[in-house]
């Protein structure tokens, strides 16, 4: 079983919805790179998710959003942009979060569940992750995966470790 299959269908993914909201990404032309856990998955050992964290160069926002609305649900949040499809787990989230737009520019292509695609430098996931665990308005249990991923994160390149906060070093293990 490839790693594809096995994200499908513990994402009970029924009408190819991770296909399709690639293919879309691919054929629109929008400069995109994988964030968040996805993101980190690529680099070190993956942990099962059933989202997608995407972020987008700054200009396509809005007019991604639009085209999205088309061929998906989309639904817009404070930071995000949320899209679905109902015979899906899989949950893509667009950030909006301006701090991500330069992520796009310093991505580079790597196997994401058999998948080539554009994934955010691991200085720039881990950026991500120190930004979503300081987020003190986020759930407990989203705040303590986003310390897993930067424990995954460190384990892999050691050297990342003098970027994180005091606060933050005192919590890993």
């Amino acid at each position: 079983m490839q790693s594809s299959d096995y994200w499908k269908a513990v994402l009970v993914d029924r009408e190819n919805f991770l296909e399709r909201i690639l293919k879309f990404l691919r054929t629109s032309g929008v400069r995109y790179c994988i964030v968040g856990g996805t993101g980190v998955n690529a680099y070190t050992y993956p942990v099962v998710t059933e989202d997608l964290d995407i972020a987008v160069a700054a200009a396509e926002i809005n007019t991604l959003q639009a085209a999205l609305g088309r061929e998906f649900k989309v639904r817009r949040f404070a930071h995000s942009i949320n899209v679905s499809a109902p015979e899906s787990k899989l949950q893509v989230q667009i950030q909006t979060d301006p701090r991500y737009f330069d992520f796009v520019e310093r991505a580079e292509i790597r196997d994401v569940m058999d998948f080539q695609l554009p994934v955010a430098q691991l200085e720039d996931l881990l950026k991500g992750k120190i930004w979503a665990f300081s987020d003190t308005t986020r759930r407990k249990s989203k705040r303590q995966k986003d310390l897993a991923d930067i424990a995954r994160i460190i384990e892999v390149a050691p050297e990342l470790r003098e970027q994180l906060p005091d606060e933050l070093l005192s919590k890993l293990v």
